[in-house]
């Protein structure tokens, strides 16, 4: 496709599957993208682009790639894609990089990413939710399994661009003025599926499918919604548990494909965000006096898997 003047300049920082795969869209619609990653993955993209393996189409798409993250240097929109984990180093190293005024996203999971990197850095960061199953078999390849949209919000100037932005590039981006309520639909989703996927090896499909692993969902939701009802956060989802309940089991399937994000991260012996899933709902939950036991079991067997507990 070819390139356009008045696209902005973004920036990928943590270009992994997300990274990847939504940093290769906007890049394949004509978008210059810099994407900062690993040097494997950036000696592929280098050498032969970046393949993006979709459900749509098969494609190698030209980006530039850097191991540097003072590449991001003149950028004005900076999609944050790094594991929850590196929150703090990768804002505070980012701050004085950034131009005044560029726009600053964080698409990963939990729901307190904004205000870590806020915090950490002075940064004002957006909020998006990210719905994709995507993961990186080989570096400088992104395979896709499964949806591939975003929920930016509240309403401002600074979302309905970020919103347009993905638009022109054929992503659907919606715009959710209970952005707050969104993050903790999707944590519920990630608190139901992702540590399951990881510690019983399954895909979203097999986890449907199976009676005992439903059982184990259904309070694990429940836990979060009751988590979520004392610490204030409201969201259509969570007025009806039977709700929440069929949306846990419709992403499970809309994604059957899928492996984890969690169970991705242990397979290649790295270190998961669990901490800021099934761990933050354990700890939200000891703060607030609601009990979450099944996330908490959730949480601790995989800190026992990856050997850092």
């Amino acid at each position: 496709m070819t390139g356009n003047q008045d696209w902005p300049r973004v920036a990928v920082v943590g270009a992994g599957a997300v990274g990847g795969y939504f940093g290769g869209m906007l890049a394949r619609a004509g978008v210059p993208v810099m994407m900062i990653g690993r040097a494997a993955f950036v000696e592929a993209v280098k050498k032969n682009g970046l393949f993006l393996d979709t459900l749509q189409f098969k494609e190698s798409v030209r980006v530039e790639a850097s191991t540097e993250l003072k590449d991001v240097r003149g950028a004005e929109v900076v999609l944050f894609c790094v594991k929850t984990t590196d929150n703090a180093a990768t804002a505070s190293a980012l701050a004085p990089l950034v131009a005044r005024g560029a726009l600053v996203v964080s698409m990963q999971n939990g729901v307190d990413n904004a205000e870590q990197i806020r915090t950490a850095s002075g940064i004002d960061a957006l909020s998006a939710v990210v719905y994709v199953a995507a993961s990186v078999p080989e570096p400088g390849r992104v395979k896709h399994a499964g949806r591939g949209d975003l929920v930016a919000g509240p309403r401002s100037q600074r979302t309905e661009q970020f919103a347009v932005l993905f638009e022109r590039a054929g992503v659907s981006c919606r715009i959710s003025d209970n952005i707050a309520g969104e993050l903790w639909t999707k944590l519920t989703w990630n608190c139901a599926l992702n540590a399951i996927s990881a510690l019983g090896r399954a895909k979203y499909g097999q986890i449907a499918a199976s009676p005992d692993a439903r059982k184990v969902i259904e309070t694990a939701v429940y836990e979060v919604l009751a988590v979520a009802k004392a610490a204030g956060v409201h969201s259509p989802g969570f007025e009806d548990p039977q709700v929440a309940l069929a949306g846990a089991f419709k992403i499970a399937t809309q994604m059957a494909e899928a492996l984890s994000s969690t169970a991705q991260d242990m397979n290649r012996g790295k270190r998961t965000e669990i901490d800021s899933l099934n761990g933050y709902i354990s700890r939200r939950g000891a703060e607030l006096g609601v009990p979450a036991p099944v996330n908490h079991a959730l949480y601790t067997l995989v800190k026992l898997a990856e050997g850092r507990v």
